[in-house]
Parts: structure tokens; sequence; C-alpha cells
């Protein structure tokens, strides 16, 4: 997927003169146009140990609510129980006839996301903040992720071992698909969808998010 046809396609859903990533020079805009949710990664590139704990190195120097850090993470690869964790999560709910990812474009790498204490809003904030920020260091580094959370908790805390309850799951590699950004009005459906194998993402344009 071209980043130069995303910013095009960002300056058409958003509108122009803010957001086109060669125009404005931000390192952020472009990491938040190719910040799109993987489903489907390329087999031959194997995601290593280092390169989740670059990702997960974020959230020690991200904000977190009362400044309470109680978010722990397990890193997964594809010899460390990548299997354990793929074959206890759902991909593409909003599309089940697909039966996503398509077979041999499944991700192996994995950060799962537990906290130390039951969770609540002041979790789910810092839940939030890092997920978000992990994402974006993974497209930082040339890889991709998708957070999920259709997943069997009991099923990858046991077959990990985990010390604490799993909250989140997030699938890292390098992405194959091609994603466009669609725009909607606030009261059209919100569900993603396919056609001819393109996934188009309905968004909302800004004008319409500010009340």
């Amino acid at each position: 997927m071209a980043d130069n046809y995303l910013e095009k396609r960002y300056d058409e859903v958003f509108g122009t003169g803010r957001t086109k990533v060669k125009r404005v020079g931000h390192p952020l805009d472009e990491l938040l146009l190719r910040n799109r949710s993987q489903r489907g990664y390329l087999k031959d590139y194997v995601v290593k140990r280092e390169e989740l704990e670059r990702i997960v190195g974020v959230c020690s120097r991200i904000p977190s609510a009362r400044n309470q850090q109680v978010l722990r993470f397990r890193l997964v690869t594809r010899d460390t129980g990548a299997e354990h964790v793929l074959n206890n999560i759902k991909l593409g709910a909003a599309l089940p006839e697909l039966h996503l990812p398509f077979p041999g474009t499944e991700p192996e790498a994995f950060i799962v996301v537990m906290s130390t204490v039951e969770e609540n809003k002041m979790v789910d904030i810092d839940l939030g903040i890092a997920l978000q920020s992990m994402l974006l260091k993974a497209v930082e580094m040339g890889l991709n992720g998708l957070v999920i959370g259709a997943f069997n908790p009991d099923a990858v805390s046991r077959e990990l071992n985990l010390p604490y309850r799993p909250l989140m799951i997030v699938a890292i590699g390098k992405g194959i698909e091609r994603i466009e950004l669609t725009p909607i009005a606030p009261e059209d459906s919100h569900a993603y969808y396919r056609t001819d194998g393109v996934h188009y993402v309905p968004k909302v344009a800004a004008k319409d998010l500010i009340v």
C-alpha cells in the first residue's frame, strides 16, 4: 500500500490544507495514516523478541492515570507460544464469512497486555494510551499491528501461564493488506467492509466530530 495513496485519501476524507503528510512534514501525521489495523501478515518476516521489547518500551515513557503504571506485558513470538495465542483469538468479527486471517497470513507475534490490579476506569485509560502508543511505535519501526479484544482469556492465561488476567492482545508483523479510509456521515454505518480485496474503514470527518 503506497503511502502517497493514503495521503491523498486522507485529504479527500478529512479536507485539504493541513492533512497531507508530505506538505505538513510532521512525522506524527504519517504514523497516524500508516497505523491501520492489519489482519493479514507477511509469513516470511519473523518478528524478533527484541522488536517487541522496543514496542513495549514506549510504555515506560507515556502518561499513566494517577501514575499507577499497573500494566504488564507478555511477549510472544513464533518460537515462544504464538500458536497458543493464535488458537484462541478471533479476527474480523464484522466479516465472519471470510474466516480471517486467510491461511498463510496469520500473525505470529503478540503482546499480551495485563494489569496487576482489577480492571477499572483508570486501568482502561492506561490501556488505551498504551495500545495506541505501541501501535505507533510499531509503524515507526516499519511494522504493523492489530488490537485484539475477541479472545479466550482463560485459555490464553492457561497456555501462557500468565501471572495476571489478560485485557487485550496486540498482534505485530509486516502487514500485507490494502486498507483505505472512506468518509461517512456520523449517522452512517461504522462497520468496516471489503470489496475486491480492499479493506475499507469508514471514518467520520473531523468537522463532524466537533459539536
